[in-house]
């Protein structure tokens, strides 16, 4: 079942945010570009009008009685009559004389009212009693002593600046139109270019959902979305692991159940045909039931404890702890078993007992875990070595065995949840997972060193303990005492220095 993008959605989200933004502005700058025009044109000929009547710049500097005869005389030798139009004034304010050769008919002229008042220069834009739009430029004339004496005034025609102004209006607005008409082709395309492979990537994810791990999205591409299409299938192959690896999980529990049933439903018929006829026969069995129901118990229990592990609800008693005595009871379990195994388990004697702040009963889970893998995964013939030493206020255990090893390809994977390198050992493949999750709640680190056909080493770091000084000497060491009562007879105490109730060492009887 395919997944069908609303494409007109992210088309009408494109047009509001983008579309009608780059309009907006491709009109404002339009508007302020015609604008610009309009005003350099004008101005242009502003400066050519001035250029072209410099000549009667001179009249600024004559006095009244001269004035009309040096304007008529500059009139006379005048080049630029096809150019502009220079009307002279004088000090009644008459027109006294045109470079056009005819005077015109009296008309209103905002230009040389405006320079006569501010005793300066006027300008007007604007249209004629003719109605022909014009630019005038007017020029008052004052002496020294503040007297008018005239003005003169030129005027030119609009109408072919006006139609240059319009040319450029028109290619600007051709221009913006054009503009727009690229970036809605452009945003089309970037859309359909952008959709598609949303399309593809909601496809796949609705196939990975109904449980299709197989199915990939073949695109390359160098950006964000190529990025995108990258995850999806990281994603896919990360969950087809996932998916094989619990089923593998689910597998290996079974058969983990099932066989410590098997052997409990076995013994217990045999135990109950033999009641009254064979009581050595019935006292195996019963010891076989409660062995696998310890097997059955200590599974559940790791089973649980994952489960509390995945919704954070995994809980500790913190407190001092003698984590020497602790890795001491640990090894002590597992030195028969080894032996049966032909495998043989030492633990080092440390210099000095340690403590850390925690809780006993899981950093005993997270040290019998280690072993029972090194111990598992080692062959008749094998040496398993837990040693004990301090480095820069932490603890560090180390237990080192010559098993088969971990494949350098799986040495990052062991801590992950239902991963087993190697499937045909029993196990769950969780208790790494629960024994790194649990050095975490500890502030400590669990890390594994290993070669295939060589061996494997892990490495167990917690930060030691440090007594508060108001805390009263007797405290820790009726902790060390309570703790000493659960000792097992085969661990010797030793008390250096001839002290009591102090710092211990274990000892594991040799052998």
């Amino acid at each position: 079942m395919e997944l069908e993008i609303k494409f007109k959605s992210i088309s009408e989200r494109w047009f509001a945010n983008v579309f009608l933004i780059v309009m907006a502005l491709v009109v404002l700058v339009a508007v302020l570009l015609s604008a610009f025009l309009s005003a350099f044109y004008l101005e242009r000929v502003k400066n050519l009008g001035n250029d072209y009547a410099y000549d009667f710049s001179v009249l600024s500097s004559v006095d009244k009685e001269n004035f009309a005869d040096v304007a008529l005389n500059i009139s006379d030798s005048f080049t630029k009559k096809d150019k502009i139009e220079v009307q002279i004034f004088d000090y009644k304010g008459d027109m006294i004389l045109s470079t056009t050769g005819f005077i015109p008919a009296k008309e209103k002229m905002p230009d040389y009212e405006k320079a006569k008042k501010t005793k300066g220069v006027g300008i007007y834009n604007g249209k004629n009693a003719a109605g022909e739009s014009i630019y005038a430029y007017t020029t008052a004339v004052y002496d020294s002593q503040g007297n008018f004496v005239g003005a003169y005034r030129w005027v030119t025609s609009l109408k072919q600046t006006y139609k240059q102004i319009f040319f450029s209006i028109i290619i600007v607005f051709v221009f913006s139109l054009i503009v727009m008409a690229i970036c809605i082709v452009s945003g089309r395309f970037f859309i359909k270019s952008i959709v598609r492979p949303i399309r593809d990537v909601s496809n796949m994810a609705r196939k990975i959902a109904m449980g299709d791990m197989e199915g990939r999205i073949n695109l390359s591409r160098n950006d964000e979305i190529g990025e995108l299409c990258d995850a999806i299938n990281y994603m896919a192959d990360e969950l087809n692991q996932a998916e094989t690896m619990k089923n593998d999980f689910i597998s290996s529990v079974s058969h983990e159940l099932r066989t410590p049933l098997t052997a409990i439903k076995g013994w217990g018929e045999t135990a109950k045909m033999s009641l009254g006829t064979d009581e050595e026969l019935v006292g195996r069995g019963l010891d076989v039931v409660l062995s696998e129901a310890d097997r059955l118990s200590n599974l559940v229990e790791e089973l649980l404890d994952f489960s509390r592990m995945q919704s954070g609800r995994l809980s500790l008693n913190m407190k001092p702890v003698n984590v020497s005595y602790l890795l001491a009871v640990a090894t002590d379990m597992y030195t028969e078993l080894g032996k049966k195994q032909g495998v043989e388990v030492s633990l080092a004697k440390p210099t000095e007992n340690s403590f850390v702040f925690g809780d006993p009963d899981r950093l005993k889970q997270v040290f019998i875990n280690v072993i029972d893998n090194a111990v598992k995964y080692t062959e008749k013939g094998g040496l398993v070595l837990v040693t004990e030493t301090r480095e820069e206020g932490c603890v560090k255990i180390i237990v080192k065995d010559t098993g088969v090893g971990i494949p350098a390809a799986d040495i990052d994977r062991v801590k992950e949840k239902f991963f087993k390198s190697n499937k045909t050992v029993r196990g769950s493949g969780i208790g790494l997972a629960v024994a790194d999750e649990i050095m975490k709640q500890h502030n400590g680190l669990l890390f594994l060193e290993s070669t295939e056909g060589v061996g494997t080493t892990v490495t167990i770091v917690l930060p030691l303990y440090e007594e508060p000084e108001e805390t009263k000497p007797t405290e820790t060491s009726q902790v060390i005492l309570k703790e000493q009562d659960q000792i097992p007879e085969d661990v010797d105490i030793v008390i250096p220095d001839g002290t009591e109730n102090t710092e211990f060492l274990l000892e594991k009887e040799e052998k």
